[in-house]
């Protein structure tokens, strides 16, 4: 993350805005100002863009909000979207996220590997910061695992659980996303 807070650009913002939110990558990139509501902290992504289909409620953090503020003097007034790409009220392409993680992988040397990569060696997608977020969040965190599926929007398989599942659990999921982000933007150790 320091190192992409070093990175500028509108996909630059977008990748640092779905990583603080563990969001997909389609749902930052569709993102509009109207579904934003910045007196309750609160992203309101509609349902069309999610994928169970279902309007999901994202509580937004100190550092979420501060990107937000970043991006809105970029935009003007008959702008809708959040981030849109360079040809202005069209949304990234769904490459653009990926393509700020390559370019921070380029490397020199022939045959080396990429710098951000995964226990494998691969080098990162997008996608994978949600995985990492759940394994944290599993890990380290009291707020448990419904909290935390809740968070990345995640579907309850077992119909009878589901049908009893009516809250989004928001305020619960606050301190969890707040937590996140606070490890997120926390400044390396000097070497």
């Amino acid at each position: 993350m320091a190192t992409l807070n070093q990175r500028y650009g509108i996909a630059a913002l977008a990748l640092r805005f779905t990583i603080l939110n563990a969001a997909r990558t389609g749902e930052v990139r569709g993102m509009r100002w109207p579904e934003v509501d910045l007196e309750r902290k609160v992203w309101n992504v509609p349902g069309d863009r999610m994928k169970a289909a279902k309007m999901h409620r994202v509580p937004l953090s100190h550092a979420a909000l501060g990107i937000l503020t970043e991006v809105q003097p970029l935009m003007n007034a008959s702008m809708d979207l959040v981030f849109p790409s360079a040809r202005r009220d069209v949304a990234l392409s769904d490459m653009a996220l990926s393509e700020v993680i390559r370019r921070m992988n380029e490397v020199s040397e022939v045959g080396a590997q990429p710098r951000w990569r995964d226990a494998e060696g691969r080098a990162v997608v997008p996608h994978g910061f949600r995985s990492t977020f759940r394994d944290w969040a599993g890990e380290t965190r009291p707020e448990g695992r419904e909290v935390v599926e809740a968070a990345l929007a995640h579907r309850i398989r077992d119909k009878a659980e589901a049908a009893y599942a009516r809250s989004d659990l928001l305020e619960k999921r606050r301190p969890l996303m707040d937590a996140w982000a606070e490890l997120c933007t926390r400044q390396p150790p000097s070497m």
